[in-house]
Order: C-alpha cells, then sequence, then structure tokens
C-alpha cells in the first residue's frame, strides 16, 4: 500500500515515535511505501509532501516536535478544501491516511472519511481531553514538566514570602493542572470544569499565611474562568478551527490576588515548554504502540477509527465516539485527593 502520514493541530513530545512506528511497521512489515504529507492538512491543500522512510526516521524516537511540521489548518474553512484534499490524495496515489492529532485533525478526518478517504486516526494533545482513550501521548512530559516548574517556583517564592500564580495548558480540561498541582503541591487548582470564585481562593492563601506559611502557589488552567460576576476577563480571538486564543489569565489573576490579598504576588505562564523537549519514557513507549496499531488497522481496513488506550490495551474506537465531547477531569481527583492539600 502508499500510506500518507500528517501530524497536525499543536506539537507535542512522541510525535516522531509515532511516525517512526507507523514506517517501520508498515515499510518493513507490509512492504509498504510511505509519504509524508507537509504541516497536516495543509499539505494536501497545497500538494506539499515529504520522504518518509525507515532510513528517514533513524534517530527522531527521542526528539520533540514534528518532522514533518504541523498546523492549524481546517480544509472546510478554505474555499472548495475538501475537494482538493480528496483531488491530492489521489494525485499522490494514496491508498490511505494517518492522521496523527487531536479533535480538530481528528473532526477533520472524520468529516472526510465520510467523503470517501480512507483514514486512520492517531490520537495526540498534550490536554489529555480526548475521549474513546484512557491517555494521550505528550500528557505524561507535560505534566513532568509542569511539575518540575512548579518545584522550582516554590523555592523563589518562599525567599520572597510571595504568592506565584502559574498557568499551564489546559483549553477544556485541566489534566495538567490538576497532575502537576498535586505532584507539585500546589495550594490551589483551577481548571475549566468549574468556574472558580477568586475570593475563596484569596480567603485560603490569607489565612495560610498567616500561619507562617511563606509560599503559595495556584495553578491555573489556561481554559479556567470564573463564577459569573466575579471577575471580568478580555474576550479571545478565534483560531481557524473557531476555538478562543487562550493564554494569559495568570496575568489577570496575579494583581487581583495581591490587590485583594495583599501578598505580594507574581505569575509564570508555561506555555509552549510544555509542548516541547523530548518525551518521557512512558509517551515514548505509547506513541509507539499507538504507530504500530495505526499501520496494522490500515491493512485491516479499520478506516474512520482511531487507535487508543484502555486498560492497558490498544484497541480501535470509531472517530464519531472519540469526537463526541471532551474527556473531562474526574472530580473525585480533584475533591477526592487535591482538596485534602489545600492551605
Amino acid at each position: 500500500m502508499r500510506i500518507g502520514v500528517l501530524t497536525g493541530g499543536g506539537d507535542c513530545p512522541g510525535l516522531n515515535a509515532v511516525i517512526r512506528a507507523v514506517v517501520r511497521r508498515a515499510e518493513v512489515g507490509f512492504g509498504d511505501e510511505l509519504v509524508g504529507i507537509a504541516d497536516g492538512w495543509r499539505g494536501l491543500l497545497e500538494g506539499r509532501t515529504l520522504p518518509l522512510d525507515v532510513e528517514r526516521c533513524r534517530g527522531i524516537l527521542p526528539r520533540g516536535g514534528t518532522i514533518l511540521g504541523t498546523s492549524r489548518t481546517n480544509p472546510y474553512a478554505a474555499p472548495d478544501g475538501p475537494a482538493r484534499v480528496l483531488a491530492t490524495a489521489a494525485e499522490l496515489g494514496l491508498d490511505a491516511i494517518v492522521a496523527i492529532g487531536g479533535e480538530d485533525t481528528l473532526g477533520v478526518a472524520h468529516r472526510l472519511a465520510a467523503e470517501g478517504l480512507a483514514v486512520v486516526g492517531v490520537p495526540k494533545t498534550i490536554d489529555n481531553d480526548l475521549a474513546g482513550t484512557e491517555l494521550t501521548f505528550g500528557f505524561h512530559t507535560a505534566v513532568q514538566t509542569a511539575t518540575e516548574a512548579i518545584d522550582r517556583l516554590h523555592t523563589t517564592a518562599e525567599s520572597h514570602d510571595r504568592v506565584i500564580v502559574c498557568e499551564v495548558m489546559g483549553r477544556h480540561a485541566g489534566w495538567i493542572a490538576t497532575y502537576a498541582g498535586i505532584a507539585g503541591g500546589a495550594t490551589a487548582i483551577l481548571v475549566p470544569e468549574e468556574p472558580f470564585d477568586l475570593d475563596e481562593v484569596c480567603e485560603v492563601l490569607r489565612v495560610r499565611h498567616a500561619k507562617g506559611r511563606y509560599a503559595s502557589i495556584v495553578v491555573v488552567a489556561e481554559g479556567a474562568v470564573p463564577k459569573e460576576g466575579t471577575l471580568t476577563l478580555a474576550a479571545a480571538e478565534l483560531d481557524a478551527f473557531g476555538h478562543p486564543r487562550l493564554g494569559g489569565i495568570a496575568a489577570v489573576l496575579a494583581p487581583e490576588i495581591e490587590r485583594r490579598t495583599g501578598i505580594e504576588t507574581r505569575m509564570t505562564i508555561l506555555g509552549h515548554i510544555q509542548r516541547g523537549g523530548s518525551p518521557t519514557a512512558f509517551d515514548r513507549v505509547l506513541a509507539t504502540r499507538f504507530g504500530v496499531a495505526a499501520a496494522e488497522a490500515v491493512h485491516e481496513g479499520a478506516f474512520d477509527q482511531m487507535v487508543a488506550l484502555r486498560a492497558g490495551q490498544i484497541v480501535r474506537v470509531p472517530l464519531a465516539e472519540a469526537l463526541a465531547a471532551p474527556k473531562h477531569l474526574d472530580p473525585e481527583l480533584l475533591h477526592g485527593v487535591a482538596d485534602w492539600f489545600r492551605g
């Protein structure tokens, strides 16, 4: 077979591990020819490809980012976009495409599958908010990066008797914020699933510092929102998929916390640091398992499906199921664990 491989949406650690695994399983195991598609769906809109074979993939397992490039291109937002994608795939002689991405990339894959494109999805998002799979590769690495940052923030906060607000990624779900907040010993964790009351957060901080604690870390997911009427946030511009471009809530919270508590407060936005760098061993293994399973799914004709992790096993789920709704944080994790370590 002649198989195209693309990576779409935000980059994350482990993408190259998936690419490598797809290529090795397909080329060595099945004798397939692989075609690298440049910059996600944009590559199929513009007819841009890259060489992709076992030799090209040597040494990429520990590398972050993606050798194929990526973008947030939405073919359905371009004039005749879907038709151009299908035409390019036909011109390239592709029998199938392995699409590696999150809800937007796989959402496009699902729509194109209904128009006749043979596509298998691989779940990718550091936010871990894609339904149908227990974990997505990149999440573990992002949490480790955020935890290490929080550990460092503790020492500088203690030196100055400060509150530090640490903003992490998480548009729809607070998985990174909660895992990193628990692992890093945060005083408060603010997530998109539950609107927060800043007065309540400030009261916890005041009580804590009155007891002689010399540092407090507030971890906030970029998509966290205040309870209605308690704090005003500026409206964000939208991306090609209609999502707000988030980032910067920490810059609003820090001065407001200082104003309400009288405690010196600073902020740190981790941003794309969480996306970069070498994947952890866990993410390398998970990404490799996904890549092998995706190549096998192509040969078994399991199109319009996504490989996923369930109960430790790699399975396949319909893309429609995976995209039905975001996978939100388990409240038990936030309240059954994190709440006991506040203050």
